[in-house]
């Protein structure tokens, strides 16, 4: 018997296929709102962070209305609108991968090259780096997204590890924020407050390389990691 061929698309990919099939039946949505997430994870099977994900993806189909404190709502759509809505929806290929899949790889490969580097990081590379935390700081109590110096703190750690290959890597890594997927769920769930918890886990991750201490420099960045997951995945959306 021939073996059964893995499914390859992204998991909350097919959550969202799972998801579209339960709004056809007139029982699911009541007065046009999803049931919560816990609930839909544990009737799919899933975790939550990846009905989120599913979710995210089906608002930008504008097939649901994620509004925040109340709850996700279906957007009826005629024909007409539904082919268009499609016919606007980024190929799959363009939403970006799982936002708990890159948080993991980052933690794996950041975590390794903090620890690496931090025993032989040079002053020079360390003055940079708090130049860059800085700077970083200035923009986030100034109520500013420090989208480049934050990118530049986690090049500026890989560079300091004479491969131009992780640097590059670190780098594509960090760019999937911008993809759809990303984009919507940092908009949804980002604000002055978890930046400010960003910015103290940077801190971490910057006095650990300072004291050359690989243990702590890299537990520091698989910390930020999971924080950082936790603070789009872990908030609640409805009341």
């Amino acid at each position: 018997m021939a073996a059964k061929p893995a499914e390859t698309r992204r998991l909350y990919l097919q959550i969202a296929d799972k998801l579209r099939a339960l709004m056809e039946q007139p029982d699911f949505a009541r007065n046009g709102r999803l049931p919560p997430e816990r609930e839909l994870a544990e009737r799919l099977g899933v975790s939550r962070p990846s009905v989120r994900e599913a979710l995210v993806a089906l608002e930008l189909e504008g097939r649901v209305e994620i509004r925040m404190g109340s709850g996700v709502y279906v957007c009826p759509l005629a024909d007409t609108d539904a082919d268009s809505a499609a016919a606007a929806l980024p190929r799959e290929a363009e939403l970006g991968a799982s936002l708990v899949d890159i948080m993991s790889a980052r933690s794996v490969i950041e975590g390794a090259v903090a620890a690496s580097v931090a025993p032989f990081a040079k002053a020079r590379a360390l003055k940079a780096l708090r130049a860059i935390y800085e700077k970083m700081e200035s923009e986030v109590r100034a109520g500013q997204v420090p989208d480049a110096a934050d990118r530049a703190f986690h090049t500026t750690i890989a560079q300091m590890s004479g491969n131009e290959v992780l640097t590059r890597l670190v780098g594509s890594l960090f760019d999937e924020r911008h993809s759809p997927l990303s984009t919507k769920l940092r908009g949804h769930f980002e604000n002055e407050g978890t930046w400010l918890a960003a910015l103290r886990e940077h801190r971490d991750i910057l006095e650990a390389l300072e004291a050359h201490d690989s243990v702590q420099a890299q537990a520091a960045m698989q910390r930020h990691m999971k924080a950082s997951l936790e603070r789009v995945m872990a908030q609640r959306k409805q009341s």
